[in-house]
């Protein structure tokens, strides 16, 4: 897996909390049921996608 800087990581996660806040303001029952399982299935991926990007942030040293 590369390393990534903390800012490349910050920068990520700024922009994935954007989307998952985005993707959670649109009104489900507006679209298609295979349009709600995308959406679902894509917030679901942006939430895991957070936590590993916290958790790495967590582990690197100050500094690096």
């Amino acid at each position: 897996m590369p390393d990534f800087t903390s800012e490349e990581l910050s920068e990520a996660h700024r922009a994935l909390l954007s989307t998952l806040h985005k993707c959670e303001k649109i009104d489900a029952t507006k679209l298609g049921k295979s349009q709600q399982t995308l959406l679902e299935r894509r917030i679901a991926a942006l939430k895991v996608a957070l936590t590993l990007i916290e958790k790495e942030q967590g582990q690197k040293e100050p500094g690096e």
